[in-house]
């Protein structure tokens, strides 16, 4: 959806890392930490909530379940790259899809539960059509920095941060099963549904939703993720890097990479490079210092290919439950 020009203050920036740290904290409670009424605070969320430039989401954390999580890159003829991410982006199975490198090249996270369903991904559901140039799939092996937790919209004190982190987990045990399908689904449109909307969507009595999202929250299943376009922080100039790395460097460069303020996900990758890096830039200029100097510091990567997004048609998308 096109978003509009919106200028941030101290506020709806102080309200963005808010609800990174959680995204159903209560509003009074922002309000609390950041020296605003409840009313202001609900006010600017509705606000960038109505323009497209916020958005928190609810997803299910399949790595804790044993998902697997691949991301496809998709080499397409010019006029083709659009309708295919578009049709991409509409499936189920899709979490983030963009458009790269002159629009010519799409990128997509997928998820699959099993060995059968990532087969049944790689030789059977992707699209196949001539204006599909190549194909490529790369399994993330593990993840040294994820989108949740990127530093970018980071602007409150750690006694601010603490004050908003909920809080720890649980040893219960608790299970995902298909009678959460309405609950996700519901809460992967609006992470912030009020639990009177969740009780109608799943038909369960509102003490039950409450149970079962404090359950399913402690348990580490269930995660939330704020979702805003990186223009609107300022980051113009988005790009992926798909890196070469000495074998017996990686877990270092990984890291390292990791604490890098422009970077929102890290990832061991199999295929050609062993390295996939997401990075958000203020512009053009940044970048290139970045891959001149950040990057070239770093003397154990034996080669780097820069993909710059053109456009981002889905972020934070659906879940899969067990089946």
């Amino acid at each position: 959806m096109p978003t509009e020009t919106v200028t941030l203050d101290d506020v709806d920036e102080g309200l963005i890392h808010a609800l990174q740290v959680d995204g159903r904290a209560p509003f009074r409670l922002i309000g609390d930490v950041l020296g605003v009424s409840e009313n202001t605070v609900a006010r600017r969320y509705r606000r960038l909530r109505t323009a497209g430039l916020l958005r928190v989401a609810g997803a299910l954390n399949g790595a804790s379940l044993g998902y697997s999580a691949w991301t496809i890159r998709l080499q397409c003829i010019p006029d083709a790259a659009l309708p295919i991410a578009t049709a991409l982006a509409a499936r189920p199975d899709t979490s983030y899809v963009h458009l790269l490198s002159g629009g010519t090249e799409i990128s997509c996270s997928v998820q699959t539960r099993s060995a059968e369903e990532s087969e049944a991904l790689l030789l059977h559901k992707l699209p196949r059509t001539a204006r599909i140039t190549a194909v490529s799939a790369h399994l993330l092996l593990s993840g040294y920095a994820l989108p949740n937790n990127w530093a970018g919209p980071a602007r409150l004190s750690p006694d601010q941060v603490a004050r908003l982190t909920p809080d720890g987990g649980t040893d219960e045990r608790v299970t995902v099963a298909p009678s959460d399908a309405a609950l996700f689904d519901r809460l992967a449109l609006d992470g912030r549904a009020t639990h009177t909307e969740l009780a109608a969507a799943t038909g369960w009595s509102e003490p039950t939703v409450r149970r079962r999202l404090l359950a399913l929250r402690r348990s580490g299943l269930l995660t939330f993720l704020v979702d805003v376009p990186p223009h609107v922080l300022g980051f113009t100039a988005e790009a992926r890097l798909w890196i070469s790395v000495r074998p017996s460097r990686l877990d270092a460069v990984a890291t390292a990479l990791a604490t890098h303020p422009e970077v929102s996900l890290v990832a061991l990758t199999t295929g050609p490079t062993n390295l996939l890096a997401a990075v958000n830039c203020r512009d053009s200029g940044d970048l290139a210092r970045y891959l001149t100097e950040r990057i070239a510091s770093l003397d154990a990567i034996r080669s780097l290919e820069t993909a710059p997004v053109i456009r981002t048609l889905k972020r934070a998308g659906a879940v899969l439950l067990p089946r």
